[in-house]
């Protein structure tokens, strides 16, 4: 049996470990999971650091298959998953219905958490340029609680050192004590997809083959769902 190397981004943490649990007990590999966010495991894998299977960004993926560090012919999108508004559970809930109201809850709230961008997270690059876009970037990093990852953002929040934030939902859900508002409204929506390779150098290739299939196999669509996630893959 083997033990295969993962490297993975945070958006699609829950799922994938979920359906690795089951891996490992119905083929007796082992999977040696390495979570963080696209950017940094990207500049890892650029750096030389090698795995099996690697899950991140759609453009992060892309960018490492013009380097030749993946397999190009084992790129397959897993999951789609959108940005959402989170605050703490129980807490008052803000008017998030267009776009301007998205913009004045985060002008009015006290402290605001996201995604360091300098982290590498896909959201967090993804929400500083929105806030530069929205011309509100400079009032909200005054009173920004950076988190390393949507996990980080979402115990900001949980544990009431944030007013409201956002990250991907899939990022929210495992955490007991957030609440997702909902999606960014109107033309504010954000979605990410997230795409699987094979590393080129992979030492467990044919474990890691085995692995993709089972993250896109159709009988798995409903947990993506479930965690968030849009699935990205055929349902047959």
């Amino acid at each position: 049996m083997a033990e295969i190397k993962v490297m993975s981004a945070g958006a699609v943490k829950s799922v994938v470990s979920a359906l690795g649990a089951e891996f490992e007990r119905d083929t007796g590999n082992k999977l040696n999971f390495n979570f963080g966010t696209a950017g940094s495991l990207r500049e890892r894998i650029k750096d030389g650091e090698t795995a099996d299977i690697v899950v991140l960004s759609e453009s992060a993926i892309a960018e490492l298959a013009k380097l030749g560090l993946v397999v190009a012919d084992s790129i397959v999108d897993v999951g789609r998953t959108v940005t959402g508004v989170v605050i703490r559970e129980g807490g008052p809930v803000p008017d998030i219905s267009t776009p301007e109201a998205f913009k004045r809850a985060f002008l009015d709230a006290r402290s605001v958490a996201y995604t360091d961008p300098k982290a590498g997270g896909s959201g967090g690059i993804m929400f500083a340029a929105l806030l530069e876009k929205l011309g509100i970037a400079d009032a909200i990093n005054k009173k920004a609680v950076l988190g390393k990852s949507g996990h980080d953002v979402t115990t900001s929040i949980a544990e009431g050192r944030a007013e409201i934030g956002t990250t991907f939902i899939s990022e929210v859900l495992p955490v007991k004590g957030a609440r997702v508002v909902g999606p960014l409204p109107g033309d504010l929506h954000i979605a990410n997809t997230y795409t699987a390779a094979i590393h080129a150098q992979a030492i467990a290739p044919a474990g890691a083959e085995f692995f993709l299939r089972k993250l896109t196999d159709p009988a798995t669509r409903p947990r993506w769902i479930a965690a968030g996630l849009e699935p990205a893959f055929p349902d047959r």
